[in-house]
């Protein structure tokens, strides 16, 4: 029984470490701008992902949040892992007023109808 208790306090430790400090408050109907390190041969860049957050899982270290964006009448939905190494910045550039904890509506609108109203 001990030995499990001291290797849960030794994971914790090591979590806390790689666990990111200034990340901004997030939540589900945000619209925020993704900064991912990409690295092309010798050269590293950050390329931005701009989108809705549709829904978000806390886990500690393992906390993710799903954006959808639409190009050209397409939806396209990507997860990322907040405290990842590859995940340069996150800047929350609109709020929502939403009444959801998962936003997956979304997918079946189109255009204007998938508009959400803006907290002020």
């Amino acid at each position: 029984m001990k030995k499990s208790i001291i290797s849960f306090n030794s994971t914790l430790e090591v979590e806390d470490k790689f666990l990111k400090k200034n990340l901004p408050i997030l939540k589900v109907g945000d619209k925020i701008k993704v900064g991912l390190k990409i690295i092309e041969g010798n050269k590293e860049r950050v390329q931005s992902y701009i989108g809705i957050i549709i829904a978000k899982k806390n886990s500690s270290i393992n906390s993710t949040i799903t954006v959808r964006k639409s190009v050209q009448e397409t939806g396209i939905e990507r997860v990322f892992l907040i405290h990842s190494p590859k995940i340069d910045s996150i800047t929350v550039l609109q709020s929502s007023k939403i009444r959801r904890s998962k936003l997956y509506f979304l997918r079946n609108l189109k255009g204007k109808a998938s508009r959400l109203r803006q907290a002020f």
